[in-house]
């Protein structure tokens, strides 16, 4: 009898730790799935992907790269969208921004005659101003951010129609009046070898500055507080209004970024730039595992899900599958994403 009673204790703890042990594994597998899925979407990428003389397309360097290319601009706009998201907010702005500052910076250096780093400079700085102040109206005046940015697409289109005059302002380089500097063409170019875009550096710069800074800054326990639990977050003494009006403004500055980004590459600067680029950038950040409804998810998720979205499109592409299922399958993927996050324990 002895024996028996001695062995019970060890039996419920034995039947303790197993669920734990699940529950831990089942959060692993949730926290991580933006990598898991990018890891899926690699391998069936390689499987499908068309032969030439028995190489695999998918796998040269150059389409590598050309992925990473493609969605640098979708990945910086989703590295900022990811703080709006983390507080429980949205920010339907961002490709109008985009289109407001590639006009912006077609028009300051082609027809005003601004050098490179002095057009750049205002850009971002209209980025940032116009992402300020959408976030004192949600933060301030307490109007539903959906509304806000939704009103801010139009109203950053409209700017961006009046400040080129409805019309695409081309880029062209040199000396003379009405061209850009030479300096301002790097943004179209390759480095390390011809190998590497620009762009997908410059997207790596903000992705590493961002981790490092939800990493190691008070600000960033501030938005995931904030996601968490606002009330509680205002009761605990975050202040709640400025940390959303900063992170309206780290959108704003990526997607005026994005845009001057945008312009290098296309030469050109249109008022009609970065139509639907919210969504994508939206996806990206749902994709990577960020809730919608804030507190949880991380820009590295971010990045992965950028990075599967392009390879996405990248293997459908060079497999010519028509472009309406495309769209259906990208759909159905932020679907599954979406309802993934919905299965998450909350604990």
């Amino acid at each position: 009898m002895s024996n028996q009673t001695e062995q019970r204790p060890a039996e419920s703890g034995g039947g303790v730790a197993a669920p734990a042990k699940r529950a831990n594994v089942v959060e692993t597998l949730f926290r991580f799935q933006s990598f898991f899925g990018l890891v899926a979407v690699f391998l069936a990428a390689v499987i499908f992907s068309p032969r030439n003389d028995g190489q695999i397309l998918f796998l040269t360097s150059d389409n590598l790269f050309n992925i990473v290319r493609a969605v640098s601009e979708i990945g910086i706009i989703a590295v900022g969208l990811t703080f709006v998201i983390l507080i429980g907010g949205i920010d339907l702005s961002v490709g109008s921004v985009l289109g407001l500052a590639a006009v912006g910076s077609a028009v300051l250096m082609v027809e005003d005659g601004f050098g490179v780093w002095t057009a750049v400079a205002l850009v971002l700085l209209a980025g940032i101003a116009f992402g300020l102040l959408q976030g004192t109206a949600v933060a301030l005046l307490g109007v539903q951010a959906f509304i806000v940015t939704l009103a801010g697409l139009q109203i950053a289109r409209g700017l961006a129609r009046m400040w080129s005059g409805g019309e695409t302002v081309q880029i062209s380089y040199g000396d003379g009046p009405g061209q850009a500097p030479m300096l301002f063409s790097l943004l179209g170019e390759r480095t390390f070898g011809g190998v590497v875009p620009i762009p997908a550096l410059i997207f790596a710069v903000v992705a590493i500055v961002a981790i490092l800074f939800l990493r190691g800054s008070a600000y960033s326990r501030h938005l995931y507080a904030i996601g968490g639990n606002e009330k509680a977050a205002r009761l605990s003494g975050v202040p709640v209004n400025r940390v959303k009006i900063i992170a309206f403004g780290i959108a704003g500055f990526c997607a005026a970024l994005a845009g001057i980004v945008h312009a290098g590459q296309l030469n050109a600067g249109s008022p009609n730039d970065g139509i639907a680029y919210e969504l994508d950038g939206i996806a990206a950040v749902v994709v990577g595992g960020t809730n919608l409804a804030g507190g949880r998810g991380s820009v590295i998720g971010t990045i992965a899900g950028a990075l599967l979205l392009g390879i996405l499109n990248n293997i459908l592409s060079l497999n010519s599958v028509n472009t309406d299922l495309q769209l259906l399958i990208k759909g159905l993927v932020i679907v599954a994403a979406a309802a993934l996050q919905r299965l998450r324990p909350t604990s």
